[in-house]
C-alpha cells in the first residue's frame, strides 16, 4: 500500500482546497472594487494564507495519523475487525459497516467450506475402510478358488462364485454411493426433470437387486404402479436402489412390497424394523443406530443421501417402522411442474 505524502493528500483534497482559494480570490476582488487600501488587502491575504496553511497542516497530520493506524491493522484485518477504530465521519462509518458485513459473510463462507471439507474427509475415510473389507474378502475367495478349483464339486464352486459376485456387488454399491455423494455436494448438480413412467425406474432398480432377492430367498410383491411422475430418472433410481438395499440388508425372511397410495410410493418390508429411539435420527448423516452397530458394514449414509436427494427433487420422504415388525418408507410426488423450478440449496 502506498504511503500518504503531502502530494497525495493535496490530490485527494483538491476540491475543498480549491474552494477556499477561490473564496479568497473573490473576497480580494471585492475589496479592490470597494477601493480598500492595498496595505489592508495584503494584510488580510497574508493572514488568510497563514490560517489556511495552519488548518491544512493540522488536518493533514490528523488524516495521516488515521491512515497509519489503518496500515497497522492491515495484517490483523483478516482475523478480526476489532482493532479498526470507529470513525465520526458518516461516509467512513458507512464504509466500515459494509466492511463488517463483508467480513462476516467471508467468515461464514469460510466456516461452511471448512465444515464441508471436514464432512468429505470423514466420509471418504470411512468409505476407504468400508471398501477394504469386500476387496480383502474377494482376494481371499479368489485365492482359495484358484487353489482348490480342481478338488471342489460343482455345487461348492457355484456357491463360491455367488459369494464372489456378492462382494463385487457390494464394492459397486460403495463406489456408486461415493460418486453420488460428491455429485450431490457440487454446485452444478445435473438434475434433468422430465415426466417419467415410475414403473420403468422401479423395474431398473429391482433388476439390479434381483440376484440379492434370490440369494436371500426374499419374495418381492410388485405388480406395477402405472404412474407418471415429474422427476429426475437417474437420481430417483439411485434413491430406490438405496431403499431396496436397506430393505434386503435388514430383512432375513419374508417379503418386500412396492405399491402406490395416491401420489405416494410405498416400499415396505418384513425385516427387523427400527427401534423407536433410533427412528427420529435414521436420516442423519453417519447415524447407524442399534441395527447399524450390529451390522459393522453400516455407514449411516444411505438414508441421509436419500433425504438430501429427494429434498432437491421436491419429493417428500417419510420413514415408519416398529422394531420386529418391519419398515415402511414413503416417497411423495408433487402433482405439479413446480418442482422443475425449485431452487436447490
Amino acid at each position: 500500500m502506498k504511503k500518504l505524502g503531502i502530494g497525495r493528500y493535496m490530490k485527494y483534497h483538491f476540491k475543498w482546497l480549491f474552494a477556499v482559494l477561490f473564496c479568497g480570490i473573490v473576497m480580494t476582488a471585492v475589496m479592490i472594487l470597494n477601493h480598500i487600501p492595498n496595505e489592508e488587502i495584503i494584510y488580510g491575504m497574508v493572514l488568510c494564507l497563514v490560517l489556511w496553511a495552519v488548518i491544512t497542516c493540522l488536518d493533514y497530520y490528523g488524516y495521516r495519523r488515521r491512515y497509519q493506524k489503518l496500515l497497522e491493522t492491515e495484517n490483523s484485518i483478516t482475523v478480526s475487525l476489532e482493532r479498526l477504530k470507529e470513525s465520526d465521519e458518516p461516509m467512513e462509518q458507512l464504509y466500515q459497516e459494509y466492511l463488517n458485513k463483508l467480513w462476516e459473510e467471508n467468515k461464514r463462507l469460510e466456516n461452511e467450506a471448512i465444515h464441508q471439507e471436514r464432512d468429505r474427509m470423514e466420509y471418504y475415510t470411512m468409505w476407504v475402510h468400508q471398501i477394504k473389507t469386500p476387496i480383502a474378502a474377494m482376494k481371499l475367495l479368489l485365492e482359495e478358488d484358484y487353489e482348490e478349483m480342481e478338488e471342489e464339486p460343482d455345487i461348492r464352486r457355484e456357491e463360491r462364485r455367488q459369494e464372489e459376485l456378492q462382494e463385487l456387488f457390494r464394492i459397486e454399491q460403495y463406489a456408486e454411493m461415493a460418486l453420488q455423494y460428491m455429485r450431490l455436494g457440487s454446485e452444478t448438480t445435473d438434475f434433468a426433470f422430465k415426466r417419467m413412467d415410475l414403473d420403468t425406474v422401479i423395474r431398473e432398480a429391482v433388476r439390479k437387486y434381483a440376484r440379492q432377492f434370490i440369494r436371500k430367498k426374499i419374495s418381492l410383491n410388485y405388480e406395477g404402479v402405472n404412474r407418471v411422475v415429474l422427476t429426475d430418472e437417474k437420481w430417483l433410481e439411485f434413491v430406490i436402489e438405496q431403499l431396496l438395499s436397506n430393505a434386503l440388508k435388514y430383512t432375513h425372511k419374508g417379503s418386500i412390497s412396492i405399491r402406490m397410495q395416491e401420489n405416494i410410493l410405498v416400499i415396505s418390508d418384513t425385516g427387523i424394523g427400527i427401534r423407536a429411539e433410533d427412528l427420529p435420527r435414521v436420516c442423519e448423516k453417519g447415524y447407524t443406530g442399534y441395527n447399524g452397530h450390529a451390522d459393522k458394514r453400516a455407514t449411516g449414509i444411505g438414508l441421509y443421501l436419500c433425504t438430501r436427494i429427494l429434498g432437491k427433487l421436491g419429493h417428500s420422504f417419510e420413514v415408519e417402522s416398529e422394531e420386529g415388525h418391519g419398515t415402511v418408507v414413503k416417497i411423495g410426488f408433487e402433482d405439479s411442474e413446480s418442482a422443475k423450478n425449485r431452487e436447490y440449496t
